[in-house]
């Protein structure tokens, strides 16, 4: 157990039970070794499974994402949080969820299941972290966030901008690769505030979304791309979406559909780790393949793309705590 605080903030237990020291590579296999509960009513933090990958269009796998980046957070339980120097626990009531459950025999009951299993979790006013799963499951995931706050502005970190619209006049496919031309279609997204980062295949349309493509993230830096997506999302209420081919198959090679030229771990974190100005209201980790992975190279940067969230939060609870 870590033992640091952010300065100023009243530690707080974890909602649901109490974290138990364990070894780091004892096979307690949820998010950080946090209580499983589906009891959510006083927790503020969420993190929720959602394993299916019927709607890949390549290689599937992703279905073992929520196992993997569970596993993938054993380290991130040792020690004080990097940069910040504290224990986001201590400052957060968080709970592991568990995983959706649904029936792969009926396909279509699964994005219900999805829609109302997030519907349920934040009508309790807690922040939903889902861990995918492919990245279909983040349209359900949407859909029940806009049904509490709105049409949202889409902070997307991709290889591909999941926009490729109808074919022949034929109805779009809704898939993984699909669902974002339903969403803008569907009034789900706002295009003017929103921004795709890391993008390096073609799509004709942008349906008015701000792509940031990843040879722009190389050439003019990850503090420029930051700069941008705050200006574009500004204070609108965001929902953030991370597939892990966003980052190069060098750093992130248990993925479904790896694009080579994508961005580092550490070019990703840096942006991450600023969005803590953004209304960000929800997230998801998607894409997360293990099967194609080699030494959890892929889980561990997953699981730290959902830690260091967690730990901003962690950081806007402390400055509300000194307000």
């Amino acid at each position: 157990m870590r033992q640091g605080t952010a300065p100023g903030a009243k530690p707080t237990q974890p909602a649901g039970g109490t974290l138990i020291a364990q070894q780091t590579y004892a096979n307690i296999a949820t998010f950080l070794r946090l209580p499983y509960s589906r009891d959510v009513q006083d927790a503020d933090n969420v993190l929720l499974g959602g394993p299916y990958d019927t709607a890949t269009t390549f290689r599937p796998g992703a279905r073992f994402g929520p196992q993997g980046v569970r596993m993938g957070s054993a380290q991130l339980c040792e020690l004080k949080s990097f940069p910040h120097g504290f224990n986001p626990l201590e400052h957060v009531k968080a709970v592991d969820y568990g995983d959706v459950y649904f029936d792969h025999a009926m396909p279509h009951t699964i994005p219900g299941a999805i829609e109302r299993t997030a519907a349920e979790i934040i009508r309790h006013d807690a922040f939903l972290t889902t861990f995918g799963g492919d990245h279909f499951i983040t349209y359900p995931l949407l859909k029940a966030h806009v049904a509490k706050y709105g049409p949202l502005a889409l902070v997307h970190f991709d290889a591909h901008p999941d926009t490729w619209p109808e074919v022949e006049g034929k109805e779009v496919e809704l898939n993984h690769g699909t669902m974002f031309y339903r969403a803008v279609k569907e009034g789900l997204i706002v295009p003017e505030k929103s921004v795709q980062t890391g993008i390096r295949t073609w799509v004709d349309d942008k349906m008015g979304l701000t792509i940031i493509g990843a040879p722009e993230v190389h050439e003019t830096g990850p503090a420029a791309a930051l700069g941008k997506i705050r200006k574009i999302v500004g204070k609108h209420p965001a929902y953030l979406t991370f597939d892990i081919d966003c980052q190069d198959p060098a750093s992130a090679p248990g993925t479904g559909t790896p694009v080579a030229g994508g961005l580092s771990t550490a070019q990703a974190f840096a942006i991450l780790r600023g969005l803590g100005s953004l209304n960000i209201v929800g997230m998801d980790v998607v894409e997360v393949a293990p099967p194609y992975d080699q030494a959890e190279i892929t889980p561990i940067a997953a699981a730290t793309i959902a830690y260091d969230q967690l730990c901003l939060a962690a950081i806007k609870n402390a400055a509300k705590s000194q307000a």
